[in-house]
């Protein structure tokens, strides 16, 4: 028969009971109450020193001398981060790619700087700042369209963590810079990706016509063979939300890279501004 252990009728909180009905509670002034107490103490004492550790830890990176916005530590994180993807990156490495149908049908839109200021889409011309200097140089959507077309479904990702299957369509940045070489000094086009010119330029800068966004590229994620110059989305012409006449999509890099409503391309010798690296973010923001 089993053994059944009611608590008093007058405690509405049971002892500690083992299977067999022994009453397990500490006795008071015990020795092994006295350790109990001792360790619950110590815990506490831990715990808090701990929380006090990582506010005061916390006040100490906040208040470290700024690095382009930056805390100091904060940056360096980055910034390692940065030449970890630059280390990882090869023109071979392609972002996944998906069956069109795996798209979705409802690309949502997310941020519009460099989108308020009106536009006129049948006046828009993409001005291309020749690499060493000279005129720029100016191109219609028209002239983007003759170059070959490739379509492709990857994979938009958002800094904030969250990620959509996007078909795009457009030409290759490196598809116009091989039929317009306006990257290397010597005007030299780019005939492979993987040996291009020795004296291309190292970055590239894409502005929206307002100037009010602005990314900056290294030369070898512009002319990766996933890096478009984009105008269609999801099979229809890019939506002015989207960036209508023509966005940069680079699947290898999170959505801030993905400049809609290019303006104005050049080329530097030097990491052009990048609008949310001024804003603390990581220059490079590959994945």
């Amino acid at each position: 028969m089993a053994l059944e252990v009611k608590p008093p009728a007058d405690n509405p909180i049971p002892p500690h009971v083992s299977p067999d009905g022994q009453d397990l509670t500490l006795p008071p002034g015990s020795a092994l109450d006295r350790e109990a107490t001792r360790r619950t103490r110590r815990s506490f004492i831990g715990l808090g020193l701990a929380g006090l550790g990582g506010v005061l830890g916390w006040r100490y990176l906040l208040n470290r001398p700024d690095a382009e916005g930056t805390p100091l530590p904060f940056r360096r994180v980055l910034d390692a981060n940065g030449r970890l993807s630059a280390a990882y990156f090869r023109e071979t490495r392609l972002a996944p790619e998906f069956a069109k149908s795996q798209g979705v049908a409802q690309v949502r839109t997310n941020g519009t700087a460099g989108l308020q200021s009106a536009i006129d889409l049948g006046a828009w011309r993409l001005r291309v700042q020749p690499y060493g200097g000279g005129p720029a140089q100016e191109f219609t959507l028209a002239d983007i369209k003759a170059l070959p077309r490739i379509e492709m479904t990857t994979q938009l990702k958002c800094i904030e963590g969250w990620s959509i299957v996007v078909n795009w369509a457009g030409t290759r940045f490196a598809d116009f810079l091989a039929k317009y070489p306006l990257a290397s000094r010597s005007g030299q086009p780019i005939r492979d990706i993987a040996n291009p010119p020795a004296d291309l330029a190292p970055y590239v800068s894409l502005v929206t016509p307002d100037e009010k966004y602005y990314v900056g590229l290294d030369m070898h994620s512009a002319i990766h063979p996933q890096t478009l110059l984009c105008y269609e989305i999801n099979g229809q012409p890019l939506s002015i939300a989207h960036g209508a006449p023509l966005r940069l999509v680079t699947p290898l890099k999170y959505g801030i890279k993905h400049l809609k409503r290019i303006g104005t391309i050049a080329f530097a010798d030097v990491r052009p501004a990048d609008y949310w690296a001024e804003l603390g973010y990581d220059w490079d923001a590959g994945h």
